[in-house]
This record gives structure tokens, sequence and C-alpha cells, in this order.
């Protein structure tokens, strides 16, 4: 069981949109908030981003040809050449004619960078935990050398867009969507070891990870916290504590999250009738699991499948 790819699918309520950006010095373009993730992949030149908001914390970053950038909570930003330049109000994308994404031009006649700008649409109403603990600004640079299969990615990507060809539409965004799983696995690969444990050591923790496939693998079996920790091979409170330190909720509460968050992406994506999501997430009656859902997410499973689009 993969599970970072479980649980992004799990946050994921569309496809991502992006917008090549090419600016030539002096350019400035200020970015609003976004309900999801942002993302800017480097192409070519260089270029600064300045979060915006109340963030003292978070200075300006130099980036570079190659460099990635993922913003957890899509925060308002200004991409520039400089920290100094004043920053255009972002625009509509104009789209070219047989592209697969959105172009943007601005800028004056001096030394040129070009962008892949875009955002990833995620539930950030209910974040996975382990997005929850990403920082605000994920920076990759490219020139660590440390993370081949993304450089890859982003060599790719500015070949597709350079010279579209057939295939384009369909390469483009599914390297995209790539992308995003090649950020965490940087990340997650990069951590210092001074770092605080958390849900991403959880991952790589031979007790807790089989319990976590576990319950990824077959969210309505009935587990209890003595059949995981028999998974896990520790005593039920030696597997309860670590389970809890590392994902930072207890062993039931993470199986009833997850149960719930299963039955929204079936909800949203499927018209799977109610009694086959309830059985499909652990629950006996449809009526045990609406009662769950309404206490979860605050609306009946029939009002969230209409609200997020999704035919009954």
């Amino acid at each position: 069981m993969d599970i970072l790819t479980e649980a992004l699918s799990s946050m994921r309520t569309g496809r991502p949109t992006s917008v090549r950006t090419h600016g030539r010095a002096p350019w400035g373009l200020r970015l609003p908030p976004v309900a999801g993730a942002g993302f800017h992949v480097v192409l070519s030149g260089t270029c600064w981003i300045v979060p915006l908001g109340d963030a003292p914390h978070l200075k300006p970053i130099a980036l570079g040809p190659g460099d990635v950038v993922f913003l957890r909570d899509g925060r308002g930003h200004i991409l520039a050449d400089h920290p100094s330049t004043p920053a255009e109000v972002e625009r509509p994308e104009q789209f070219r004619p047989g592209s697969p994404i959105g172009t943007v031009t601005i800028g004056g006649d001096g030394p040129r960078t070009s962008l892949l700008c875009g955002n990833y649409h995620l539930d950030q109403g209910r974040p996975h935990p382990l997005v929850r603990q990403l920082p605000e600004i994920v920076h990759l640079p490219a020139g660590n050398g440390r993370h081949p299969e993304l450089s890859a990615a982003v060599q790719l990507l500015g070949a597709e867009l350079e010279n579209p060809r057939s295939g384009s539409h369909g390469i483009v965004p599914a390297l995209i969507d790539a992308l995003l799983l090649y950020i965490l696995r940087a990340w997650l690969e990069d951590r210092p070891p001074t770092a605080a444990k958390g849900w991403a050591d959880a991952l790589g923790d031979p007790a807790v990870a089989p319990a976590l496939a576990a319950v990824h693998e077959d969210p309505a079996a009935q587990w209890t916290v003595e059949s995981l920790a028999e998974r896990a091979g520790l005593s039920r409170a030696a597997f309860s504590r670590r389970f809890t330190a590392l994902v930072g909720e207890p062993p039931m509460a993470y199986l009833t999250r997850w149960r719930m968050t299963t039955a929204a992406k079936l909800l949203r994506e499927s018209d799977a009738p109610l009694t086959t999501v309830a059985a499909r997430t652990g629950y006996g009656s449809e009526y045990a699991f609406a009662k769950a859902f309404k206490r979860e997410y605050g609306q009946a499973p029939g009002g969230y499948r209409r609200t997020s689009g999704t035919a009954a």
C-alpha cells in the first residue's frame, strides 16, 4: 500500500490548474491566496518569491533554474525579478490556441525568466496530517543533485512546454500530477535527523507503518487497537503510545478519520449507493454511516454529494 499516494488522493478535489509565466526584467506579479496548494517551477532564468500576509518568519527566497517551490496553504505571494520591483495584480490567464495550459507575459525588455505556476486543488478544510506537517513554503533547489527524478520531471515539463507536439495535452497534466508526489517525496527524504518526529516518520516506522498500511488497505475491516498492535508486534499500550506520538492522534481516531475521508472521496467521485459506501468504510448500516459522517463533516452524506458536484 502506497500511503503517500493514498493520502494525497484523499485530499484531491480536481485536476491542477497551471499557467506558464514569462517575465522580462523588471517584472513582478502579485498572486492572491488560493483554496488549495500552490507551486512554481523555474524553467529558465532567475527570480524571487516574496511571501505576503502576516508572516514575518517567511523571508524572500531567491530561485534559480530547476528550482521548485510548493506553498502548502496556497499563501498569497509575489514573484519578481527582485524583491524591490513593484508587482502587478494577477491578470486572467491568456490561453494560446492548442496549448495545454495558460500563458502570461509581463515585464520590460531585460533578462527573461520562464516559470510554470499553478495550483493543486486540495481539500484544506480537512488536510491529511502529512500535509499539515509540511513547512508553509517548501523550497527544493535544483543544484543539490539529491533528487534526479524531480529534476527529470522539471526538464520534461520544460521540453513539452517549449515545443508542444502530439500528445502534449495528456503528457503535461500527467507530469504536473507526478510533480506533487516528487515534491513530497523529496521533502520526506530531505528532512534533517533533528527534525521533530511526526506523521512523516510514521511512514518508515517498523511498528506504525504496517498498521497504517492495514488501515489504508482495508478501512472496512473491524480493526481494534489490539489487532493493529498485533500487526505492529507491540503490546496494546506500547503501540497506542507510539502511534499517537507519530501520527498525532490515537489509532481509532485515525481509523475513523480515514474511513470518513474514504467515504467523502467515494461520494465526490462515484454514484455508489450510500449502502455501498457504508459497507466499504466499515459501517454495518446506512444509518450508522450517515450519523458518523454528519458528525465528522457537519452534513448528511447525500447533501455532501450534492454540494461536491457529484450526482446522487
